[in-house]
């Protein structure tokens, strides 16, 4: 399934870079009102297992059916009884990267995103010693479809946004693999908010 999510946002972004070039060429340049703030939030828990983190992104409306940016990463998440011998697991994980997004359709994206993650790892164990402190880093490709409610394609309006993603790296230190080493899909929503909304749209 990777391989399919792979070859279509490949393909989506081929079939899209003609289009971009068109497309700045009208535009004359650079312009203020293609820029975009916005990220996700995610929370997820479970029995003995909670986790928090946040997504702030920022960018670039590349045309109509196309933007690339950067985006920030924070991720708390915190195990009891993580095994016969830690008793809590705690991880913070923060890094970023960047990313690109292709709309095939107005509502319908495939989301390419390449980050680099550092992630401060504190286990304390069962017999009450002194909690052992680890640190480790990752590389991941991120690659999966979505969902947006609410765009426009020229522009100028806040919209929601789905997806999901799995990790296409093979990284062991990926934070995107479960305690037994599989991938997990990530599941993030978020909203994008154009930071010039009185500039002209395309």
């Amino acid at each position: 399934m990777k391989r399919l999510f792979l070859a279509l946002f490949l393909a989506s972004t081929v079939q899209l870079l003609p289009a971009q070039e068109d497309n700045t060429a009208e535009q004359g340049g650079f312009k203020k009102e293609n820029l975009f703030a916005g990220g996700s939030l995610s929370l997820s828990f479970a029995d003995n297992y909670y986790q928090v983190g946040g997504n702030p992104v920022f960018g670039y409306r590349l045309n109509k059916w196309a933007e690339a940016g950067i985006v920030v990463n924070y991720i708390h998440t915190s195990y009891r009884y993580y095994d016969q011998f830690v008793d809590n697991l705690r991880q913070n994980l923060y890094g970023g990267g960047a990313f690109v997004r292709a709309y095939p359709l107005r509502f319908l994206f495939v989301h390419g995103q390449l980050e680099h993650n550092f992630m401060a790892l504190k286990a304390t164990p069962y017999n009450g010693g002194e909690p052992e402190k680890f640190h480790q880093r990752a590389t991941s490709l991120l690659v999966g479809p979505g969902y947006a409610t609410g765009r426009e394609p020229g522009g100028g309006g806040t919209y929601g946004y789905f997806s999901v993603m799995w990790d296409l790296m093979d990284d062991l230190y990926s934070p995107y693999l479960d305690r037994g080493l599989y991938k997990i899909p990530i599941i993030r929503a978020g909203i994008i908010i154009p930071l010039f909304q009185g500039g002209n749209s395309n």
